[in-house]
Order: C-alpha cells, then structure tokens, then sequence
C-alpha cells in the first residue's frame, strides 16, 4: 500500500516491511507492538478536508486513504462508524463546565466501539485469504468480530471468560460463532488464542498484537473532529482496558495533526475502575509498562477488567504526549454514572462506557480541568450489553418499579404518594 511506509517497534524503534511481519516485532515476542506509519505527504496529495465534503459515505470508510487497508477488497456490509455527536448542555451545567459532548458508540451495529477495529481486522484476513479469524475478549470485542463476520459469511473462533455478561455470549451464538468459554480470566482467555491461532493458523484480532487494530479505533478521532467542524476539544475521557482505544484516539489525531487539518492536541484522559487500576498506577509511579507484571483485576465494568493491558505502551504515550491524565474511579461511581448520563442525555452506556463520565466528575471534584473547557466523553458500549450492571445501578440510587394492581383506584393510591 502506498499510504504506509512501515510498521515502526515501540519497544527497539525498528521499521519493518508489513509484508514481512504478521503482527509483532520478532525481536520482542508477543509484547513487540508496531505502530503503522504512514506517507502524510503521499496521503495529502490525494486526500483532504475537501475531500470529505464531497462523500455521502457515512462511515470509516469515508477516511480509507488513512487506513492500512487495500481498497480492492471488500469491506463489512454493516455500517460501522459515524456515530452521533451529541450535546449535552444538563452535563455541562451540572459540573460547572463550558461544553460538554458525548460521543455515543453504542450505535455501532453490535452496540460498541469495537466494531470499528474488527472491521479493519475482516478486511486485513481477507487481504491474505484467511479461512478462520479468531480474537479473544472480555465480550464487545468479540461481539463485534462475530458480527462483521456473520455479515460477510467469514468462519471465525471467540474465546471469552465465562463470567462475561450473557447479553454479549448471547450475541456471540446469535451469530453463529464459534464460541470456547474458558474457566478462566480475559488474560487466560488470549493467552489461549494466541497459542491457538499458532497451532491453527487462524487470522489473529486479538487487541494489543495485532498492530491494525489501533488504526480502525483511531476513526472515532477523526468523526469528533470533524463533526465539531474541525475545532478540537480541550480534552477526551475514555475509558481504559487494554488501552487500545485511548492508543486509537491518540493516534487519529496525530494523524490530523500531521495532514495540518487540525491545529492543536486535545488531552487525553484515561479512566480506569479501582480495581483495574494497571495503567493508572504505572502512570502515577511512573513505572515501566514493558517489564510491570500483571495485577489481579476486579471490577463491575468487564469490558475494561484487564490483568495486563495489552496496548499499554500506546496507551501511556497517549496520555503523556498530550500532558493528560489517568483517573480512576470506584465502581460505585461507575455504577452512579450509569443513571446520571441517561437522565442528562438519554445515552444509556455499559459500566465501561459509563466510567468516561464517572472520570470526568472526578477530574471536576479534583480541579484537574477548569470551567472554560470543552469536553468529549466517549461512550464505548451500550448498556444493554450489562443489564444486570444496569439493575445494579438504579439500586444503587434507589430507583424502584410500582408494583399496581390493574385497577384506576389501586394506580391513584400510588399516584397519591409520589
């Protein structure tokens, strides 16, 4: 492809030929994580801001020069990406802020972000005539590859936790996925893909490995700042799991950067729940991320309790280049977020969604940001994926169904005690 010069080893700074590599730096194993890079100067003289204005194309595929993928072949049926942008004045009010946006990708087809990242991934497989692509995932993720792939009749193997919320295993079988639950963690779980995708020589998703993944979550950077007309944000809040959506953001707008379509960097701020605290911790006692081991993760919010990040090194640099921040937040908060957010905006988010909006109350609370700043908060999952997370939530603040005989005197004498 013309558009990319190679695929750069964050850990040795060695470039390589993307036909000679598959996912990793050879020289680091498993945790060698590449970065795509690209011909800017070869990509603006086909492609610009002026380009856009004349596509009716409404999804990730509207920025295909900008993406690591051969035009030839055929893309996912489903619409991915374009998600709504949506204005929220009561947020705004509520903390004292000047603007605050949410950007809502639970109107993904699978109700995620990630569709956008197993999108890339269909197409890559495609590229090299893979039979089988297989990810493993605490359950968006692997929705998502089950999805896209059930659209365009792609066989494909899921490996998720088995305590993974039934709404996203029942998504996996709705599918026609193949599906391994395994009696074990998210890190468990990709461990075993990995050694599984070796054996069988399936095509690997999995986040954090494969280097294309980032390049389809960095979409959601070039929607916000195109649909904030190319006016950037003063920060982002996303959530943080394996820390490839933050990674994603950061490298989208460096893309904008670089083309000169945008003229400064928003800063990134990752959330994190207290008890999946990896990025967060490292960050804060400025640890290295390369040789960090594992923690025992343990949250409410599953799309985002992760042992061992997997992109964390992106994941710092995204909140370190762009002078940011992690936040972490207790579940409580997580699940406070869940109502409040509906209630102001009508977005109903995940607890992993959810925590975006929990982080930006805590920045307020800790006078991280002050009240002339314009805010993005990334919704990254519906919350129909966790309904039990959500019946948790309104427990939490004590909000509770009528129970009324069907009679207009029965309905009057509850009406009576509001």
């Amino acid at each position: 492809m013309k558009n990319i010069l190679g695929l750069k080893c964050l850990i040795c700074g060695k470039l390589h030929r993307p036909d000679k590599v598959d996912y990793v730096c050879p020289d680091h194993g498993d945790e060698g994580i590449l970065d795509v890079i690209y011909d800017y100067d070869c990509i603006s003289r086909q492609f610009g801001k002026e380009s856009l204005l004349q596509s009716n194309d409404r999804s990730i595929w509207r920025y295909q020069p900008l993406l690591p993928v051969d035009p030839q072949v055929a893309v996912p049926l489903l619409s991915i990406g374009w998600t709504p942008l949506y204005h929220a004045p009561r947020l705004s009010s509520n903390l004292g802020l000047k603007t605050v946006w949410v950007k809502d990708d639970s109107r993904q087809p699978t109700a995620s972000f990630k569709d956008r990242a197993s999108a890339i991934a269909l197409v890559k497989a495609r590229e090299i005539g893979a039979e089988i692509i297989t990810t493993a995932s605490s359950g968006n993720a692997a929705a998502a590859l089950s999805g896209l792939c059930a659209s365009m009749q792609q066989a494909n193997v899921i490996f998720v936790p088995e305590t993974a919320p039934r709404a996203k295993i029942a998504q996996l079988l709705v599918f026609g996925s193949r599906v391994f639950l395994v009696k074990g963690t998210y890190y468990e779980a990709f461990e075993l893909c990995l050694e599984a995708a070796r054996a069988y020589g399936w095509y690997n998703r999995n986040t954090g490995f494969n280097p294309y993944m980032t390049e389809g979550k960095k979409t959601a950077a070039y929607e916000i700042c195109e649909q904030l007309d190319w006016k950037t944000p003063d920060r982002i809040f996303v959530s943080v799991g394996d820390g490839c959506i933050i990674g994603g953001l950061h490298k989208g707008l460096k893309d904008l950067l670089a083309l000169k379509w945008i003229d400064k960097m928003p800063r990134l701020m990752g959330v994190q729940a207290a008890g999946s605290n990896y990025m967060y911790t490292a960050w804060k006692n400025k640890e290295d991320v390369i040789t960090k081991p594992p923690i025992n993760a343990q949250t409410v919010a599953d799309s985002i309790s992760v042992s061992l990040p997997r992109d964390r090194i992106k994941a710092l640099a995204a909140v370190n280049e762009t002078g940011g921040a992690f936040i972490c937040v207790e579940d409580g908060d997580i699940l406070d977020a869940i109502p409040e957010l509906a209630r102001s905006t009508g977005v109903f988010a995940e607890p992993s969604g959810a925590a975006a909006y929990a982080g930006l109350v805590r920045a307020v609370e800790q006078q991280l940001i002050s009240g002339d700043e314009s805010i993005v908060i990334v919704n990254t999952g519906s919350g129909l994926k966790d309904v039990a997370g959500a019946m948790r939530a309104v427990d939490q603040v004590a909000t509770k169904p009528f129970h009324v005989e069907p009679d207009l005197d029965a309905l009057k004498q509850v009406v009576a005690s509001w």
